[in-house]
């Protein structure tokens, strides 16, 4: 195998300067830009850089030099190695040991096209790592035989790594790029939501009294079907106005201009005020508590609270079923606390749900609503020094806690 005098070595000392110089761009394009400077430095045939997709369990190249065999690897489809077909590659990025031949003809246990197809005789391949972990394979090859050293392959050793290095640094661009992208479209949308939301309320007042007029009609000409059909009506107006005020909300909390009107308020109050607007024929509704547990809180907002609380809870629990509102206080390290569980036994918390439960706009499986409800409860207890819990065993129900301060 050749040999690298003194001058092949300063030469592959600025060529790891110049993979440094790489700029932080697309994935695709910093890797190929690298193999291109690491096949003129090795003088090989072709250089890539192949990333292990989890999904598929392959290795895909992610970045090839531009020459005539990097693009017959493409066209004969090697850019894409199973695992499970085997090849020195994919034992290379099993191992995690570098690996050298100069006569891949004679090797048992490369693909076939690359010894056949490609007429590759030498090869040099070594693990890929970034950001500590084992992510595919750097690979030099040449049709000619013994065409890499020992030197070489130390050399591209080294060189994995700072590829390594350039692999995480493109994702995190990338990354940061796609957030900024989402950041930009959410708040585009909470423009419009806002917008779309306000216009909706200016429409809705006059539809309300115009139901209500048609409500005094019937009742006073002895409609009672008509009567009937106005106060459905006036029931969805009343969801609607809802919905809209909690699009508001949402609106108010992220421009900062989200306010409370505390005042002293009785827990038990509220709760059996949100019971009673809120149980059905099919769902009761009770209440376990002291006589009388009075904080200061504004009783508008904690009402909206417990409603959307208590209302997921109704919605998700079996008919006939109990929602169950248990109120009590307890003490720790930062002081007394009101505490309000909300108790169904419906099916609980799906597990793919847990971890975006209190985002905005996550509605509940075979839910039609716009998934704010339980956002708005978390951010009304955060509002007052306080927090929103979960706590769901699939299968058995779903528990919700709001945790509120205890004037001293």
């Amino acid at each position: 195998m050749r040999t690298r005098n003194s001058g092949v070595e300063r030469r592959l000392l600025t060529m790891l300067e110049r993979l440094l110089e790489i700029p932080a761009e697309e994935l695709h394009s910093s890797l190929d830009r690298a193999c291109e400077l690491v096949l003129v430095a090795l003088g090989a045939d072709k250089v890539d850089a192949m990333l292990h997709d989890p999904a598929t369990d392959t290795l895909e190249v992610m970045g090839i030099s531009n020459t005539a065999l990097g693009m017959k690897q493409r066209a004969i489809g090697l850019d894409r190695q199973p695992i499970a077909n085997g090849g020195k590659a994919a034992a290379v990025y099993e191992s995690g040991q570098p690996y050298l031949t100069g006569h891949a003809d004679r090797e048992s246990g490369e693909l076939p096209g690359i010894v056949d197809a490609m007429g590759v005789r030498s090869h040099a391949c070594v693990p890929l790592e970034s950001g500590g972990l084992r992510r595919g394979v750097l690979d030099a090859q040449s049709r000619t035989s013994e065409f890499f050293s020992e030197v070489d392959l130390d050399f591209l050793v080294a060189v994995s790594r700072w590829v390594g290095a350039i692999v995480r640094r493109a994702e995190l661009v990338e990354q940061t790029a796609a957030s900024a992208e989402a950041r930009g479209r959410r708040a585009a949308a909470d423009d419009l939501i806002t917008i779309l939301a306000h216009d909706l309320r200016n429409y809705l007042a006059p539809l309300g009294s115009r139901v209500d007029l048609l409500r005094r009609r019937a009742v006073r000409d002895g409609r009672p079907d008509d009567v009937r059909d106005a106060d459905a009506a006036r029931t969805a107006i009343t969801r609607l106005s809802r919905a809209i005020a909690d699009l508001l909300d949402v609106a108010r909390l992220h421009q900062g201009i989200f306010s409370l009107a505390t005042e002293a308020i009785d827990l038990v109050s509220l709760a059996h005020e949100s019971a009673a607007a809120l149980a059905t024929r099919e769902v009761d509704v009770r209440v376990e508590s002291p006589p009388e547990l009075v904080i200061n809180a504004d009783p508008e907002r904690l009402r909206q609270a417990l409603d959307n609380l208590v209302g997921n809870a109704v919605k998700h629990s079996p008919r006939p079923g109990t929602v169950h509102i248990q109120i009590a206080t307890e003490r720790d390290r930062e002081g007394e606390w009101a505490t309000i569980d909300v108790v169904d036994r419906g099916p609980g918390i799906p597990d793919e749900l847990v971890p975006r439960l209190f985002e905005r706009f996550t509605p509940g499986p075979g839910s039609n609503a716009l998934g704010l409800g339980l956002y708005l409860a978390r951010e009304v207890a955060r509002a007052h020094r306080g927090e929103v819990t979960a706590a769901s065993t699939t299968g058995h129900g779903a528990r919700f806690r709001l945790t509120l301060p205890l004037e001293s």
